[in-house]
């Protein structure tokens, strides 16, 4: 069998078929909802092999069609069919050479992200939001994937300390998942008076939005506490103890969200975070626990490392991980991203190659 990989990833798409005809799902809303999910996040891929596999029983057919054939012109057509058999079935093989080489995040769909101002102070906030802003012109006006506020904390010059917000789209978490690390700005701020460049900082994080299939939090593993919310500079945005903080005992994460008016809205928002950041800890913990399945150079997820520099005197972003500078910032701080992401995906891909190559 080829594409083992794949073609599990087939018979599970089976399994959610017959789930989503089974009257104890169709009933159970939440449940629905993360087979369709789930079901939706995996049709691209089923139905690839479902094709590949069908041609690979159309050329058998073919072949044995060849052989009985005695005439010479009813055998040159049955060679003539086989031939286009063969080479569609060839351009079919490598495309899903790539999705064996792209793995699970060619299914994914959602993500969360959460980017943090870091150092810099207030321009470190003005520029966590541009970023901010820069991924919503990318997802929304490039894509058409939708995004959704999860936890937003502001400051009064208009900057952002911290916010973290969903995406989902159908590639969306193939396409941004190496968007996680430290970005660098330098640049003259407005309140300089001497005309000097200041470098400032933040952190983004990509995490793979978590299903409650994929990752169970029970009741007992988190302690809940609630207090007011808050706006910039500490003012009070309500009276009611609707902001909640959320600490997954097992692994000490915590989260926050006061967005919502609703404490009930808020803690649901706050649990999808969770589950995406227990899902990272998980992930990262497998791949370091087997080196065959570790993350390329471009993708380890740390925050901490540098991954791009915006400067913007020169007009430059540069990444530093695959030697790229690209000399268009103000197309890119709109949200044309695309030369960029496409040169760290292939980047990857070759990559994996190689590394399948070593182990051959």
């Amino acid at each position: 069998m080829k594409f083992p990989t794949l073609q599990a990833k087939l018979e599970r798409f089976e399994e959610l078929e017959k789930q989503l005809q089974d009257p104890e799902v169709l009933t159970n809303t939440t449940k629905l909802v993360e087979v369709q999910r789930e079901y939706g996040g995996l049709a691209k891929v089923a139905q690839e092999v479902r094709a590949f596999n069908t041609r690979e029983e159309d050329i058998e057919v073919a072949q044995e069609m060849l052989e009985e054939e005695t005439d010479p012109d009813a055998k040159a057509y049955a060679q003539k069919e086989l031939d286009q058999l063969c080479e569609e079935h060839e351009k079919h093989t490598k495309d899903l050479e790539d999705l064996v080489v792209a793995g699970d995040s060619i299914t994914r769909g959602g993500l969360i992200m959460e980017i943090r101002a870091g150092a810099g102070g207030d321009e470190a906030a003005l520029f966590a939001s541009e970023l901010f802003q820069m991924y919503q012109h990318f997802v929304e006006a490039q894509k058409g994937w939708k995004t959704e506020v999860l936890n937003l904390s502001a400051t009064e010059l208009g900057g952002v300390k911290e916010v973290t917000f969903s995406i989902s789209g159908e590639g969306a978490y193939h396409r941004l998942q190496f968007e996680s690390g430290g970005h660098r700005v330098q640049r003259v701020p407005e309140t300089e008076t001497q005309g000097r460049v200041h470098t400032s900082a933040a952190t983004v994080a990509v995490l793979p939005e978590a299903s409650e299939v994929e990752v169970e939090i029970k009741p007992d593993d988190i302690r809940l506490d609630t207090f007011h919310a808050s706006g910039p500079g500490g003012q009070k945005v309500n009276k009611t103890e609707s902001a909640v903080r959320i600490t997954h005992l097992p692994t000490g994460t915590v989260v926050q969200c006061q967005d919502e008016k609703s404490q009930h809205k808020n803690k649901a928002k706050a649990m999808r975070v969770l589950r995406s950041r227990v899902l990272e800890q998980m992930q990262q913990q497998a791949a370091a626990e087997r080196a065959d399945q570790r993350r390329t150079l471009i993708g380890s997820g740390d925050r901490s490392q540098r991954i791009r520099t915006y400067n913007f005197p020169q007009g430059r972003v540069t990444d530093h991980r695959i030697n790229l500078s690209l000399y268009r910032l103000d197309q890119i701080m709109q949200g044309d991203l695309d030369e960029l992401i496409n040169a760290l995906l292939q980047f990857d891909r070759e990559e994996r190659l190689l590394g399948d190559s070593a182990k051959k």
